[in-house]
């Protein structure tokens, strides 16, 4: 991906893009993780979302 991205004559960096993703997907993952009762056995929700939304960011800024 190119450093930058334009929408709408806007030039946005291309790891905020990469970032609205992961907190898209992450957003998408939560009623799964819920309906799993992963949520249940995890220590700390929050601290667990916060390490897969880096490697969400991660893995859309390596493919991406």
């Amino acid at each position: 991906m190119t450093p930058t991205v334009t929408i709408a004559g806007v030039e946005i960096a291309s790891f905020l893009v990469d970032a609205v993703l992961a907190v898209l997907t992450l957003m998408a993952l939560r009623p799964l993780l819920a309906s799993r009762m992963v949520q249940k056995r995890l220590w700390n929700v929050p601290l667990a979302e916060f390490g897969i939304l880096i490697c969400l960011v991660g893995l859309y800024v390596f493919l991406l």
